[in-house]
């Protein structure tokens, strides 16, 4: 929110200086966000009195003048058509900066004849566009005077609104704020109603269905006619782009500056433009569109208010105007237009069409209910004094939405609530001043808020207010109570999360953080495929975000793959082909609160180890990832032998490299290769190795006696290892014999591992050779052949008896 100083003292009579004026604004809850005083630009620059101006020796169209700078006589070469003898001009002198450059000012020469100042244009010093000449000042301008203190310019203020505060939208309530704290008082506004010469000859209605008449409930107008809409008088333009808005003519003009002045939005309409003799506001009906101010059309939707007249929508209501019947230079005939929108409808149009405008920006944060008569008024009389012109009568369609309230109020809460004590009488003086109705006396009050102040709705609000206005500074410093910080707890989801996340990253993996949101159609390749296609549809739909942030970001995401896939491909396309990341975040199986989980995946891509002299580099596998799942199981507290893998996982895994991690019936997670198919839909280059973990599907750690680890006990005698290849079916899995293996002797046998697969016409068709390693660890003593031969007999028969194989000769 921007305005200049004396436009603030229009409503505000003060002696206040900016200092003071900025630094109660802050205090006031307003905070000065700038202030840009045009004399700071101007330091250095001074009257100059042209007392001769010749013919430059050397140039027909420059001059040589001799200037007097306040008892200084300088020697100025000048282009200038308009530089003569007489003239009073703006001087600059060497080493005053140029505001339009920003560099100082050098003496040089022009045409070998030396210029020791300058003389300035409006544009060179940022205060005009004017270039033509330079600029000819008062002839009673005292000569050697500083141009600030001549031209009295006007410091531009920038404030911070809190969206509670929409009546300080407008320079008034910055003012009332102002006057209620004391820096001033509050000058009375000319609210009286102008006199209608002619009957309206075009009418307002309403027209909604019932659930909807809070979309507009008062709308109200009236006919200008005879206007000359030409350019803005001077006044309204310096203040129009001191604030940053472009003038444009005089009726758009006036419109905005009662919106910047007073926060009451209008509009007004060409009525050669317009279709019929009623202005209707209403719902925009299916196929309507808008061709607005600002270029573009915009389709509408039957939940938008429109202003519409016989033949469609002319204006967005709230937001902004149509193209077609918007006022211009030849428009001698209007309809001012003032009504009050519904804030929420206005702001979710205004979202939904993408249009952020200065009545938006007010309408969806509560304008004044009470004041759309007076606002009209107002803009009717303004354009009457510029434009010229009579005015009909108004015409009201509606009535003033409800906005009166009482709130019961006790002074004793200022002091209970606020920690300072106010007397009773100036807390009643405060709310007075910000426009509120005190009654009552003693313990009790009865305060109803203003119109413009839909924010106070309770006690507190009052508290807030009175403290505010009394002002922050006088709060009293007291230290606050220090009681004894409890130990933060983590949940056993948390901690089980932190755990696996230190794994993770010390198996050399980055953690990423992602959008829990990813486009529908990547999140397609994630349903699982045992669900119907009605079903799959079902979900998607109820994934889908109906606000979504961002339109490829429409959808929550059922796995984290997806993210963590286009986060390799963009490492990749830009040269970090081999990396490892993880995420751990929540997973969503259906739109409901309850229907998402914990969930731990990672990837990998490129080539599982650097390349190396000594050492053959290969890619990425689907071993890779499951390696990464037991551990990340491991960290998470669980038993990864508890765990049973099957061949294959979901339809976005290879089919053939991938597999299933269940405990018992439980699914706890998937690994392998990314199927290319989903690749190639992700538009991401493979292979990829990538593992899921669902850790709400992991055993709840058992409780322990104490947090202490257990004594590692290593045995000092030497391990023995033993290889056995077995032949089983082809699709009995590794895992089965390891378990096998290792469950013969939990004391003796210290690790299983296969180290060799064969498949070929030596073990028969349908067969397969599996080689392990077995290492075998004594404990109290050196086994003996005969212990060793005992305990790898029982290997044998517990792989033959679990998977039915044989032992290969």
């Amino acid at each position: 929110m921007k305005f200049t100083l004396s436009w603030l003292k229009q409503h505000l009579e003060t002696d206040a200086s900016l200092e003071e004026i900025s630094a109660r604004l802050t205090m006031l809850g307003l905070e000065v966000e700038g202030i840009d005083n045009p004399a700071d630009r101007l330091k250095g620059f001074v009257v100059g009195h042209v007392l001769e101006a010749d013919k430059h020796p050397n140039a027909d169209r420059l001059k040589l003048c001799k200037v007097d700078a306040g008892g200084t006589v300088l020697q100025v070469v000048c282009g200038a058509p308009n530089a003569r003898a007489g003239l009073k001009v703006i001087l600059a002198q060497p080493g005053v900066v140029i505001p339009v450059t920003g560099e100082p000012l050098k003496k040089g020469k022009v045409r070998d004849v030396e210029s020791q100042a300058m003389m300035c244009s409006w544009r060179e010093l940022l205060i005009g566009e004017d270039h033509d000449g330079i600029v000819e000042l008062p002839a009673d301008a005292p000569v050697g005077a500083a141009l600030a203190d001549v031209l009295d310019l006007d410091p531009v203020i920038e404030i911070a609104i809190t969206p509670n505060r929409a009546d300080c939208l407008g320079v008034r309530g910055v003012a009332r704020d102002l006057a209620a704290s004391g820096l001033g008082r509050l000058k009375p506004l000319d609210t009286a109603p102008v006199p209608g010469r002619f009957p309206s000859p075009i009418a307002v209605a309403l027209d909604f269905p019932p659930e909807a008449a809070a979309a507009c409930p008062l709308f109200v107008g009236r006919v200008i006619r005879g206007v000359k809409n030409g350019e803005s008088p001077a006044w309204l333009k310096d203040r129009l782009t001191a604030i940053g808005l472009r003038p444009i003519s005089a009726l758009v003009d006036i419109t905005n500056y009662v919106t910047h002045d007073l926060a009451r939005p209008l509009h007004v309409f060409d009525t050669a433009c317009l279709r019929g003799a009623t202005l209707t506001a209403r719902l925009a009906r299916t196929g309507e569109s808008l061709a607005a101010l600002n270029g573009k059309t915009y389709a509408l939707t039957d939940d938008m208010t429109v202003i519409a007249d016989a033949a469609g929508p002319d204006a967005i209501a709230g937001i902004m105007g149509g193209e077609a019947t918007g006022c211009t230079e030849a428009t001698t005939t209007l309809f001012l237009e003032a009504a009050w929108f519904d804030p929420v409808r206005t702001a979710t149009t205004g979202r939904k069409l993408d249009i952020l405008s200065d009545a938006r920006f007010r309408f969806e944060r509560g304008v004044d209910p009470a004041f759309v008569r007076d606002g009209a008024e107002i803009a009717t009389r303004l354009i009457l004094e510029i434009c010229g012109g009579e005015a009909s009568e108004l015409v009201v369609a509606g009535a003033e939405p409800a906005w009166r309230k009482s709130i019961a109020f006790r002074p004793a809460r200022v002091a209970a609530l606020g920690g300072i004590a106010v007397a009773p009488e100036r807390q009643a003086d405060i709310l007075r001043g910000l426009g509120c109705a005190v009654e009552g006396h003693g313990d009790s009050l009865t305060v109803a808020p203003p119109a413009w102040r839909a924010d106070l709705g309770g006690e507190h609000d009052l508290v807030e207010e009175i403290i505010r206005i009394n002002g922050y500074d006088l709060l009293p410093a007291t230290p606050l109570p220090r009681p004894s910080m409890p130990r933060p707890l983590l949940t056993p989801g948390q901690r089980r999360a932190s755990f696996v996340r230190r794994q993770l990253a010390a198996r050399g993996m980055v953690e990423t953080v992602t959008w829990s949101f990813l486009p529908a159609r990547q999140a397609a390749l994630f349903v699982p495929e045992t669900l119907a296609e009605a079903d799959k549809a079902a979900l998607l739909a109820g994934l889908t975000l109906a606000n979504p942030i961002s339109a490829d970001l429409d959808c929550m995401r059922p796995s984290l793959i997806a993210n963590l896939a286009a986060a390799a491909g963009r490492n990749a396309d830009r040269g970090q082909k081999d990396l490892a990341l993880f995420e751990i975040g929540p997973q969503f199986d259906g739109p409901e609160p309850g229907q998402q989980r914990a969930v731990a995946a990672g990837l990998r891509a490129g080539r599982a180890v650097p390349r190396h002299w000594a050492e053959k580099s290969r890619a990425v596998d689907a071993f890779d990832a499951k390696a990464d799942l037991l551990a990340a199981i491991a960290a998470a507290g669980a038993n990864p032998d508890s765990f049973q893998v099957t061949a294959g996982g979901p339809a976005w895994y290879h089919p053939g490299r991938s597999g299933s991690l269940k405990l018992g019936n439980k699914v706890a997670g998937f690994f392998g290769e990314l199927h290319p198919a989903v690749l190639a839909a992700l538009d991401v280059k493979g292979p990829l190795a990538a593992f899921e973990l669902f850790l709400e599907a992991l055993p709840a750690a058992k409780a322990k006696a104490t947090k202490a680890r257990p004594l590692l006990k290593s045995s000092a005698l030497q391990a023995v290892d033993r290889d056995f290849a077995f032949v089983v079916d082809r699709d009995v899995s590794a895992d089965t014999l390891v378990r096998a293996a290792r469950n013969a002797d939990k004391q003796l046998v210290a690790g299983v591992t296969v180290f060799d697969l064969y498949e070929g016409p030596h073990v028969g068709e349908g067969r397969k050779s599996l080689a392990l390693q077995v290492s075998l660890q004594p404990q109290d003593k050196t086994f003996t052949d005969a212990e060793i031969e005992a305990i790898s007999a029982r290997i044998v028969a517990a792989v033959v008896k679990s998977t039915g194989g044989s032992l290969r000769g």
